[in-house]
């Protein structure tokens, strides 16, 4: 029996778009690891040690509140990376940066990712639009939970996370979906459940299946198109071969 293939960083949207030369300065420098669901990568305030350029894991950024109230803020998939930005400024997480899919991704430390970014003027200047992209990002998504109703929301989440899963069903309870649109448990329940019964998705033990995409993208808010339309402008998926 051969050993599994081992996953090339430049599944991550991020590496792929780096030029050739920065992209080899840059690789002796990374490792493959394993992204377990529900690890949690950094809490509010731990120091930045190392950032994460997701393959097909996704990762959140989560503001946890002093009542222990969660709500997702940004979203982390093979389009971006975790923790470069912090490490950057205060080098320190601004909140929890939990799994959500579990999955690969590629790992770096923040010493050699700075002295190869210090070199590399046209690696400056990708970190410095997704950091432009990540902005919109968040925008949108604050927005969207301060004005939109819940249901139009789940639809929004559940479409991104669709997005990055290379499959239909996805692993999610309702208490985890719960705590990323900060919202009760038992409310939830009630939206996936109309979801379930207008055909949209289909509700396992642990999981959730998309059964029907253009009917969460006629149900879902505006705010799932517009951050579409600034991933894919920045980092288009990679040629074949790439």
């Amino acid at each position: 029996m051969t050993d599994a293939p081992q996953p090339d960083h430049r599944t991550n949207w991020l590496l792929a778009a780096l030029e050739p030369e920065d992209f080899a300065a840059l690789e002796p420098h990374l490792e493959v690891v394993e992204l377990p669901l529900k690890q949690v990568l950094y809490e509010a305030g731990d120091p930045i040690r190392h950032a994460y350029f997701p393959h097909h894991a996704v990762v959140s950024l989560v503001n946890v509140l002093e009542d222990d109230t969660t709500v997702e803020v940004a979203l982390f998939g093979r389009g971006g990376v975790v923790g470069l930005l912090s490490a950057l400024v205060s080098r320190e997480a601004f909140g929890r940066y939990v799994v959500q899919m579990a999955g690969t991704a590629s790992r770096v430390a923040i010493e050699p990712l700075n002295e190869v970014r210090n070199a590399h003027p046209k690696l400056r200047q990708v970190i410095a639009g997704y950091g432009e992209v990540l902005l919109a990002q968040t925008f949108q998504i604050l927005t969207c939970n301060a004005v939109h109703p819940v249901e139009a929301r789940c639809c929004r989440w559940i479409l991104m996370m669709h997005d990055r899963a290379e499959h239909d069903t996805l692993s999610l309870t309702h208490e985890f979906l719960a705590e990323m649109l900060g919202v009760q448990r038992s409310t939830v329940s009630v939206v996936t459940r109309t979801l379930q019964t207008a055909g949209l998705i289909q509700q396992g033990r642990g999981s959730i299946t998309v059964t029907d995409r253009a009917g969460l993208e006629e149900t879902v808010c505006e705010c799932y198109g517009r951050i579409q339309r600034v991933m894919p402008g920045r980092y288009p998926p990679p040629k074949p071969g790439t």
